[in-house]
């Protein structure tokens, strides 16, 4: 994909995670430069429904901006860098602190997939505790150093809890790093009104393997992008080419 449509593609990425209510005032998503594997684009720091064309920077891996002019961008940008760095399949990485998933960041009971779609998080939900390692801090991972750790975490897993502070997942494209971030959300919504009710079952390992191979197909992950694109107002073809208005469509 050229270079243009891939920051089109990502700037359509923080619109439809911000419309998802994945992402609100803070929270960040990146992909690794298809042209260059030692380059991620991220946005400069802004809120993710506002993000253009023009916020999109690029950076090495460890996180430094190539345009040494470049605004500022986000003090958590290492997560992004240190994961692309530990693993050379991950396209794209999404950092989020969305309601849904923070009551199982602030406790000590597991994310588990519990419907079909849900199966993408993966079989195994790491949690990763700054404490741990590195004591009281702000919690914000923005240092290489914490971002190894939280990326040493993930390990060889998409999704990765981070205590008292949110969550990251990973894609092998952005599409995919988009759509198992929208379904582990909508994941821990079931599990919190399942526990509700009562005991809630938890898929097997192989279906969880079955289920999460044929969600993750280019068809299912087109279909779902097309739709989440339609519900802000623009077509695949738009996001690829849409101008850089701040905003999504009809915002």
């Amino acid at each position: 994909m050229p270079s243009d449509e891939v920051r089109h593609e990502l700037v359509a990425a923080n619109h439809v995670l911000a419309h998802e209510n994945v992402l609100d005032v803070f929270g960040h998503v990146s992909v690794r430069d298809p042209s260059d594997p030692e380059i991620y684009l991220l946005s400069r720091a802004c809120s993710p429904a506002n993000v253009t064309f023009e916020d999109i920077q690029r950076f090495t891996l460890d996180s430094r901006p190539v345009d040494p002019g470049a605004p500022q961008s986000y003090a958590e940008r290492v997560i992004h860098g240190c994961i692309y760095r530990a693993r050379p399949d991950v396209r794209a990485v999404v950092h989020f602190h969305a309601l849904p998933v923070m009551p199982f960041c602030v406790t000590q009971v597991d994310l588990v997939p519990m419907s079909h779609v849900g199966a993408t998080m993966g079989r195994s939900v790491p949690r990763w505790n700054s404490q741990d390692e590195f004591g009281d801090t702000n919690l914000l991972v923005s240092t290489n150093e914490q971002g190894g750790s939280l990326a040493r975490a993930l390990g060889p897993n998409w999704v990765v809890l981070m205590q008292n502070h949110g969550m990251t997942s990973a894609g092998r494209s952005l599409r995919e790093a988009v759509f198992r971030t929208v379904q582990t959300c909508r994941n821990a919504e079931l599990q919190l009104s399942a526990i509700r009710l009562g005991a809630p079952t938890r898929l097997t390992e192989r279906e969880i393997e079955l289920a999460g191979d044929f969600n993750l197909r280019e068809p299912v992950l087109q279909r779902a992008w097309d739709y989440w694109l339609g519900r802000i107002g623009q077509t695949s073809q738009q996001a690829r080419t849409i101008d850089g208005t701040r905003g999504f469509a009809g915002s």
